[in-house]
C-alpha cells in the first residue's frame, strides 16, 4: 500500500514539474518581444570591420 501511495505521489510531482515548466517557457516565448539590434549604427559592427581591415592589410604585406 505504501509503495503504491509513492508511486502515486512521484507520478503527480513529475506532472507538476512538466506542466510548470511548459507553463513557464510559453510565458517566456510569449511576453517577451525578442528583438534583433539594427545594423546602422552598430558600435560592434564598426569595431568588427576595423579589425578586418586591418588584418586584411597585414596579410598584403
Amino acid at each position: 500500500m505504501s509503495l503504491t501511495l509513492v508511486m502515486i505521489i512521484a507520478v503527480v510531482i513529475c506532472i507538476l514539474v512538466i506542466f510548470v515548466s511548459a507553463l513557464t517557457t510559453s510565458k517566456a516565448y510569449t511576453t517577451v518581444k525578442h528583438t534583433v539590434d539594427p545594423l546602422d549604427n552598430n558600435p560592434h559592427l564598426k569595431h568588427m570591420e576595423e579589425n578586418k581591415q586591418d588584418s586584411d592589410e597585414e596579410t598584403k604585406q
